[in-house]
């Protein structure tokens, strides 16, 4: 529901139209990568002041919300220039997107309101959790 407006509203505001549906593999594999997985992300959210934000996500509570900027600063430049280039979208778009997708990426990932054993996200466990949004990116820009 909420998800879905969401998502529907970015991809009108997108001039790439596939953006988020391209960023999603990438988070998953940036997550992944992390040492420790999603506990290690988990642990620079923290780092940074931003564990509430995060934890929000693992929970079976409401997502809050995460500004574009405070994420970049979590991620790092770095990080933020490889997923853009992963996802085929300028780096400066990424972090917008990425506040969008990655806390209904994490909260799909610990539907039980816990980190996975290893803390490694699974794409197929993630993508059925989001449900159909592939259809809904693929309507482009409306």
């Amino acid at each position: 529901m909420s998800l879905l407006d969401t998502l529907g509203s970015l991809v009108g505001k997108s001039p790439e139209g596939g953006g988020q549906q391209a960023l999603i593999a990438p988070a998953l594999e940036f997550v992944n990568n992390q040492p420790g997985g999603l506990n290690g992300l988990i642990q620079r959210f923290q780092e940074k002041g931003l564990g509430d934000v995060v934890s929000s996500w693992v929970s079976n509570g409401e997502n809050q919300p995460i500004a574009p900027d405070a994420l970049h600063s979590v991620l790092g430049s770095e990080a933020v220039s490889s997923l853009a280039a992963k996802a085929g979208v300028q780096p400066d778009q990424v972090t917008g997107l990425l506040s969008q997708i990655l806390p209904h990426v994490v909260n799909a990932a610990t539907p039980e309101g816990e980190v996975p054993a290893e803390g490694k996200l699974n794409a197929t466990t993630v993508l059925g959790a989001l449900g159909g949004l592939s259809a809904l990116f693929g309507k482009g820009t409306a």
